[in-house]
């Protein structure tokens, strides 16, 4: 291990075997973590080939259980996020998608820090369970076309090893680690073709269009050595992604843009991303009849009738589909009002994020319980012209004590002007 820390650290290539044995022993406790942090600053000042990255990628996906999903009928396309604030995406679009005829076979995470998880969102729903045996999973995608679920806990575990080191060493913005750490967990999880939503801004891992695309072409040219096709979005995290920052808050956002009544930013997302999926999964021959199809099966109600469909077989409750005013309420809500008279020119996605912590909305650790009544509804957002005094947007806790926290990180979090801000384009790219 003191020889390939010091290979890489002089910019040398490392082998196929030499990565692999690494990662093995590094799972199996081989190697100490204090070696392993070594070779990951050394990787972050010196980089890793595409070559290296993919091998990297291959035996990080083989440190734990595969999954098989050949049982499942048709091309099984996956849509991964790199993380943001109020994204509740995946409620939106894999209800459309599968609605469309693609099978979505999905595994998803939990929140932490200022990015939410979909499962956490999911649990807002009375009775609805994302526990399931990978035989379960596979039967009712092939009987219903979708399932959600969380990820084994012995999928990737060199993934978790690796990032829990990079966290706390100073590591973790390095492009070809973020990328062996999305496309090995995709990768393991059996789909065929993947979109990867890469945020850029304040409330995400890339700062810059730049990094966006770096990254994009990396994990593309993964997917490739892997025989996987992969088209990446490249979409901006400058502001939170619709209205609602919080678990029941954002299903209700959700159900709503089912409905064709959501939110501008959201429903184009949704748009963007579904036609791409809807091409991987050969449903569609073009991007414009992808489009075309999701927007049908938003106004013909199919979508949201899928996601009832997916709530009754995972055990949930589908009255909180048909009325989502049963989804959780916090005991208490505040009105945080603009400070300033203007027009709002920033409103910065990452203090959104933290704020809604502090709510209850997040976790601060892995240990902290959720509360899916707590979050933030943005009344206003960049561009709208507000008053001083007027409502820039609501808190939802069960504690009063939390609401002075949240509003000390809100202040700072917008911006005023006299003069209307130039719109900003949400999809910036789309790479193939």
């Amino acid at each position: 291990m003191v020889e390939l820390i010091k290979r890489k650290r002089d910019g040398k290539a490392l082998t196929k075997d030499e990565i692999e044995s690494m990662i093995n022993d590094f799972v199996t406790g081989k190697i100490p973590d204090y070696q392993v942090a070594a070779f990951l600053m050394a990787v972050y000042f010196k980089g890793l080939s595409n070559d290296e990255t993919a091998m990297l990628t291959d035996a990080m996906m083989r440190s734990g259980d595969l999954i098989d999903l050949s049982e499942i009928k048709g091309i099984k396309v996956d849509k991964h996020s790199t993380g943001g604030v109020g994204d509740k995406t995946t409620l939106v679009l894999a209800p459309l998608v599968a609605a469309a005829g693609a099978p979505v076979a999905k595994m998803s995470g939990r929140g932490l820090g200022h990015t939410g998880g979909t499962l956490d969102k999911m649990e807002s729903i009375k009775g609805l369970s994302v526990d399931m045996s990978k035989e379960q999973f596979i039967e009712r995608i092939n009987k219903f076309g979708i399932a959600i679920c969380g990820q084994n806990a012995s999928l990737v575990p060199a993934d978790k090893k690796l990032y829990a080191l990079r966290d706390v060493t100073g590591t973790v913005d390095n492009i070809s680690l973020i990328a062996s750490s999305i496309m090995s967990k995709k990768l393991a999880c059996g789909a065929d073709a993947i979109v990867i939503d890469i945020k850029i801004g304040e409330g995400a891992f890339m700062k810059t269009v730049e990094q966006a695309e770096e990254l994009a072409k990396i994990i593309i040219a993964i997917g490739a050595k892997m025989g996987r096709q992969v088209v990446a979005v490249i979409s901006g995290m400058y502001e939170p992604l619709g209205k609602a920052v919080g678990n029941a808050i954002e299903v209700k956002e959700a159900i709503h843009t089912l409905c064709g009544k959501g939110p501008e930013d959201l429903t184009e997302l949704c748009l963007e991303l579904g036609a791409n999926m809807l091409l991987l999964g050969k449903v569609v021959n073009s991007y414009d009849e992808g489009v075309k199809r999701i927007k049908e099966l938003i106004a013909s109600g199919a979508g949201l009738a899928k996601l009832r469909e997916l709530v009754i077989e995972q055990g949930g409750d589908p009255a909180y589909i048909d009325n989502p005013n049963l989804l959780a309420n916090s005991e208490y809500s505040y009105s945080f009002v603009s400070p300033s008279e203007g027009y709002i020119t920033k409103l910065n996605a990452l203090s959104v994020g933290l704020a809604s912590v502090k709510l209850g909305a997040g976790r601060a650790t892995k240990e902290s319980i959720i509360d899916h009544g707590a979050g933030i509804f943005l009344e206003k957002k960049r561009g709208d012209y507000v008053k001083k005094g007027e409502t820039l947007a609501i808190f939802y806790s069960d504690s009063v004590d939390n609401f002075p926290k949240a509003e000390e990180l809100m202040i700072p979090a917008y911006e005023f002007s006299s003069s209307k801000p130039e719109k900003q384009a949400l999809i910036i790219k789309t790479v193939r």
